[in-house]
């Protein structure tokens, strides 16, 4: 426990930085922004009926779900349902829960280290790049943040009123589970740790009380997957597993695929030295991803800081406080580094509150016993760091690294000649001066959509239109897999035609999941995706189409011309491939308003000129 004398009233200070925190993460939401449109799509889908609400299904005919437990969509759903769908009805549920996320945070911190600590870890939090890009945005991360910061904070509480407050932390936990799966539980450690540390009693008290906070765990994250799973009737096939079940999901593709890099890695373009190259996303694995590239300029600013607190202060690990923080930090850090599975620079945003508390904290500590040397040594290492951040595209707000190397220089000398608390002051400008720009150019974005990235528009935030967000792409990309959400002239020719002379399902579009959201946004049209995300899942399987075709429930199906079965192509996508080649025919283009297919040679296929609708019978 750090210990102060009681601060200032200052009444107005954290209004003021959640005030702040609001305008950076509203500023221009649905300005022509409608996110991740794979989440999107699901939403506006989930608005029309229950199950495909309870289950988070893709599409309106709930042939598939998203390659998420439904948790996040929940509150974006709900907020269409209210307001209509629009872009910032979408994104407003984000808005509150990072200004949430702000708030709890102060207030967990404020438990543990005072005031001034508390108000400094929410402005860091509220400054941090990478959060402010994904507070704008409708991925999953910003909730389970804000889950995870309700663990901390419940897990404060506990170590002062008992195990009723242990319980809430496990099950925010749990809600967080159901909102990005296994990643919820990275904190669990340190959140354990930090309970056996910082109660009194018999250890066997304290076990015993950690075990029934498992169990509150293990139903608060379960819960929806058995439902789910043992659910009685018509349901949507789990997208992103193997055989349609949510447990498969949560424990394979998205749980130890991800850190094990079994089956899929994912990739993508990035520009070095003005050259397209691939990379994998996030970097290589191994201890330096963190600060490469393209996860430095997210997160990192002050990364060096925290883990030098951490190794100076490494006495002060018999706190629960310093547990907490510094048990999430350093097994989160772990974890993302290693991964070799499908890793985003964004999910790092899960790093910030510990971050920030541990920056905070560190500072007045090391303000209070080694403000004539430490304290300097950390804002010149903290600056400096900035300065390399910053050097690696000069064109992006490279003045600041000479404002940061200028105003730490003043401080540094302030605080070695006369350590007043205004030279203290004065060392938070190069600290946060760089992170704040790189905020607040997020704050003019319009456009993260898949893959929100801050910083340099050649960040991991401006993939190639052909970069799927899930692994490697699928041959065959129709248009509308760079996020866009509006359909093109030859798309609405298409899908007025399947209108005019189809059935039940208007469309099925056999292509992954990027180039179906338009179709789903940009009309009231019952059309499919074939595939799910990647267009790999069993759904609808070849069975599943036998028995529409037979009961007159499809007609269309727009796929690609010319794209046989190739080494990227998943059986499962094969098989349908040959189930359209034999069931379907061609439809002349001519019928429809379109442009002739290409022969061959002619080029790659893209729907808005060369893909082909097939008449099924």
């Amino acid at each position: 426990m750090i210990t102060a004398a009681p601060p200032k009233t200052r009444p107005w200070a954290l209004p003021l930085i959640c005030l702040g925190a609001a305008v950076l993460y509203a500023w221009k939401i649905g300005d022509g922004q409608l996110g991740n449109t794979y989440y999107s799509a699901a939403v506006k889908s989930m608005t029309g009926g229950f199950t495909n609400f309870l289950f988070g299904s893709f599409d309106p005919y709930g042939v598939v779900t998203v390659d998420k437990p439904p948790m996040v969509l929940w509150p974006q759903a709900l907020s269409v349902l209210i307001f209509g769908f629009h872009g910032w009805a979408l994104l407003l549920p984000q808005v509150l829960e990072g200004v949430a996320t702000v708030f709890l945070l102060h207030r967990t911190v404020r438990r543990w280290a005072g005031e001034n600590v508390a108000l400094l870890a929410a402005t860091i939090l509220a400054l941090t790049p990478v959060t402010v890009i994904m507070d704008r945005d409708n991925n999953p991360d910003t909730l389970l943040v804000l889950f995870l910061v309700a663990a901390a904070y419940a897990l404060t509480r506990a170590l002062e009123d008992g195990r009723k407050w242990l319980w809430w932390c496990a099950f925010f936990v749990g809600c967080g589970f159901l909102t990005k799966m296994l990643q919820a539980w990275i904190i669990v450690p340190a959140l354990a740790a930090a309970y056996l540390a910082g109660t009194s009693g018999p250890l066997k008290r304290r076990l015993l009380d950690l075990l029934g906070a498992g169990a509150v765990l293990a139903v608060s994250s379960f819960w929806w997957i058995a439902l789910h799973d043992w659910w009685p009737g018509a349901k949507p096939y789990t997208g992103g597993s193997e055989d349609g079940s949510a447990w498969d999901l949560v424990f394979g593709y998205n749980g130890f695929g991800r850190l094990s890099g079994d089956g899929e890695s994912g990739g993508m373009m990035i520009m070095r030295n003005g050259v397209q190259t691939m990379s994998s996303f996030g970097g290589d694995p191994g201890p330096g991803r963190m600060f490469n590239d393209l996860v430095g300029g997210q997160i990192s600013w002050l990364l060096p800081l925290a883990l030098l607190v951490l190794i100076v202060l490494g006495r002060r690990w018999r706190d629960a406080g310093w547990l907490l923080w510094g048990g999430w930090l350093l097994v989160t850090t772990a974890v993302f580094s290693f991964a070799g599975g499908i890793w985003h620079p964004y999910y790092t945003t899960a790093m910030a509150p510990a971050i920030a508390a541990i920056s905070a904290a560190g500072l007045a500590l090391l303000w209070r016993h080694h403000r004539r040397t430490l304290l300097p040594v950390a804002i010149a290492g903290s600056a400096a760091w900035a300065f390399v951040l910053t050097s690696r595209d000069t064109t992006f707000y490279g003045w600041t690294r000479w404002a940061v190397i200028g105003t730490a220089a003043v401080a540094v000398a302030w605080l070695v000649v006369a350590p007043h608390r205004r030279a203290l002051v004065a060392a938070l400008v190069p600290l946060l001066l760089t992170p704040a720009a790189w905020s607040f150019d997020a704050a003019q974005s319009t456009s993260a959509g898949t893959l929100p990235a801050a910083g340099p528009a050649t960040g991991p935030g401006a993939p190639p239109p052909t970069t799927s967000p899930g692994g490697p792409q699928p041959r065959l990309t129709l248009s509308g897999g760079d996020g866009t959400a509006t359909l093109s002239d030859e798309q609405r020719r298409i899908l007025d035609y399947a209108r005019r002379n189809g059935t039940e399902i208007t469309l099925a579009v056999n292509a992954e999941a990027g180039a179906v959201a338009p179709f789903l946004i940009d009309s009231d049209a019952t059309v499919i995706g074939m595939g799910g995300f990647g267009g790999r899942d069993d759904a609808p399987s070849v069975a599943q189409l036998d028995q529409w075709l037979a009961e007159g429930k499809l007609r269309f199906v727009l796929s690609g011309a010319g794209t046989p079965p190739g080494p990227a192509r998943s059986p499962v996508q094969a098989e349908r491939r040959r189930w359209i080649e034999r069931h379907c025919a061609i439809v002349d283009p001519a019928a429809y308003g379109g442009r002739p297919a290409p022969g061959p040679g002619d080029g790659p296929v893209r729907l808005g000129g060369a893909d082909t609708l097939y008449r099924c019978r």
